[in-house]
């Protein structure tokens, strides 16, 4: 049997993304690994929504998607170095 972590809030300080998740856990990731989410407003930040019972992440105003499950396992929208 797989369990997996859902999101259950999202929320952003001025360099990063936080998730809280199902299993109590809780990540931040640099906004930078997102070039959609770091050029847009705050404002666009926060019109996210939490989908797939907490398996996705959606921005309809910008255009953008990431899993959590990706999120989990290092998964980003750019190379880091």
């Amino acid at each position: 049997m797989t369990v997996e972590t859902r999101a259950t809030k999202i929320w952003f300080d001025e360099d990063n993304m936080c998730l809280n998740l199902t299993d109590g856990r809780q990540l931040s990731v640099p906004l930078v690994y997102f070039p959609r989410l770091h050029q847009a407003t705050r404002q666009q930040r926060q019109k996210v929504e939490i989908s797939g019972g907490g398996t996705g992440l959606h921005w309809d105003e910008i255009d953008e998607d990431i899993s959590v499950p990706n999120l989990l396992v290092g998964v980003c929208d750019r190379s880091v170095t």
